[in-house]
């Protein structure tokens, strides 16, 4: 039986699908407001992440928000 997964920078993820990019970037760690992310090449701005679904297979771009001076 395959595995729901994702493709997340370039690794296979697991990821209980179906859920939405807001789900698995809180199941990974990530508060949504603290990161960039790109769904199949798409820009997804933060106030879509909740309504964005992820399916088996999908490719994740994250980058993590990092405040310097």
């Amino acid at each position: 039986m395959p595995t729901d997964h994702v493709i997340a920078n370039g690794q296979t993820v697991p990821a209980p699908l179906p859920c939405t990019l807001e789900d698995f970037l809180r199941a990974r760690g990530f508060f949504p407001r603290s990161v960039v992310v790109e769904h199949n090449g798409e820009a997804v701005a933060p106030s879509e992440f909740a309504g964005r679904n992820l399916h088996t297979g999908d490719r994740l771009e994250i980058v993590k928000i990092v405040a310097g001076g």
